[in-house]
């Protein structure tokens, strides 16, 4: 792969540290949630991949929509990440729910959601290391 963009950050002290782009333009105070055992100040990194999957997710669907000529501009994707414990580690799974404008048939949506899935990059790196539900509402 030809990298067209490449996102630099910077963690320091885990969970309770912070958490910095190479541009400055991202720069917070992270945070362990409180039913993980933290105080809930700050944000955490399962609120930074549900954001991105989201953001991302929705791009892609506003993609195949242009390729099928359906307009799906006004398309919402709310990124659910959750993180739980398994084995002696932890591990993730991810609900993305999809609110397709009224104008959308059912079928039409269902068919445009899983080309979404197809073609956005996150999806793809996640294809088969952890599930991923795809919810319309």
């Amino acid at each position: 792969m030809d990298a067209l963009y490449t996102a630099v950050a910077t963690a320091t002290h885990g969970r309770e540290g912070r958490a910095v782009s190479s541009d400055g333009r991202l720069d917070l105070q992270l945070g362990l949630p409180v039913e993980m055992g933290g105080n809930g100040q700050g944000t955490n990194p399962e609120q930074l991949f549900a954001a991105g999957y989201a953001a991302c997710f929705a791009s892609a669907l506003g993609l195949v929509g242009r390729r099928a000529g359906v307009d799906v501009g006004d398309a919402a994707v709310t990124g659910e990440v959750g993180i739980g414990k398994q084995g002696e580690g932890f591990a993730l799974a991810v609900t993305l729910r999809v609110e397709l404008p009224d104008s959308v048939d059912e079928a039409t949506g269902r068919k445009l959601v899983e080309q979404a899935h197809q073609v956005c990059p996150y999806s793809n790196a996640t294809r088969g290391n952890i599930p991923v539900e795809l919810v319309i509402e």
